[in-house]
């Protein structure tokens, strides 16, 4: 598949979960932002066209004088975001030139994914036509009344799955679905859900704990630890003893 990829990696959120006066994406991480982190995973690939770097248009001078430097030989593109994460997408889908038979899309705040589950999502939607990493939620799932906190009902976990980035799709199905999607009527949460919508199945390929997407700034020490614990290994001769089951890091 090489060079038959475009990443869009969207980072226009507002970030009004996580506090602080930076927004998440342009947050340091171990002394590199975090939204270049998780945008290398993809430029340093073969099989990756292009990168496509969505943030918000009021943070464009900004992210141009503190990161410029950092795009001057990388394999990306800026592209002005949307209100909604949907819109930031379709804008960026708009630049991938025809050419180009796959997409992937990621979480600008999901840093950590390990490059093995990269491989076995594309590899599941180059086979499928669309696929995205996921895995299985573990713990129990309680309804709660958002006025009293009160719990109002148990959701069996059965079957239930936690959606994580990438989601990798063939262009075309991509862009069939972002057309349609003024007709479906829905609350788009994730891509995923607009491949679904149009009729097309979409393959989970299991993911990992370990790529999670940051929200608060405990994310954010959490993630250092994760980082620090994987240098430790690398340059150890013997793994670390707390991380021995993790061998796809």
């Amino acid at each position: 598949m090489s060079g038959s990829i475009a990443a869009i990696v969207p980072a226009a959120g507002k970030s009004s979960r996580f506090g602080g006066r930076e927004k998440k994406p342009f947050v340091s991480l171990d002394g590199r932002p975090v939204w270049l982190r998780s945008a290398e995973l993809f430029w340093k690939r073969d099989d990756v066209y292009k990168v496509y770097l969505v943030i918000a248009p009021d943070d464009r001078d900004e992210f141009r004088g503190r990161f410029g430097h950092l795009l001057a030989f990388a394999n990306a593109e800026v592209v002005a975001g949307g209100e909604e994460r949907f819109e930031s997408v379709a804008n960026a889908l708009a630049r991938v030139p025809e050419s180009v038979e796959f997409v992937a899309i990621h979480d600008a705040v999901r840093p950590l994914t390990p490059p093995s589950f990269i491989d076995a999502v594309f590899a599941a939607a180059e086979k499928h036509g669309a696929a995205m990493l996921a895995i299985p939620v573990a713990d129990t799932l309680k309804q709660v009344d958002p006025a009293t906190n009160r719990i109002t009902g148990t959701v069996p976990r059965g079957g239930l799955w936690q959606a994580q980035t990438p989601q990798v799709f063939r262009r075309d199905l991509l862009v069939t679905s972002y057309a349609k999607r003024n007709e479906l009527k829905i609350p788009i949460t994730d891509d995923a859900q607009l491949v679904e919508a149009i009729g097309h199945e979409v393959v989970v390929v299991p993911g990992s704990p370990v790529n999670f997407k940051i929200t608060t700034q405990d994310d954010i020490e959490l993630a250092e630890a994760i980082l620090k614990a994987r240098g430790a290994k690398t340059s150890s001769s013997r793994p670390a003893p707390a991380f021995d089951d993790e061998a796809k890091w």
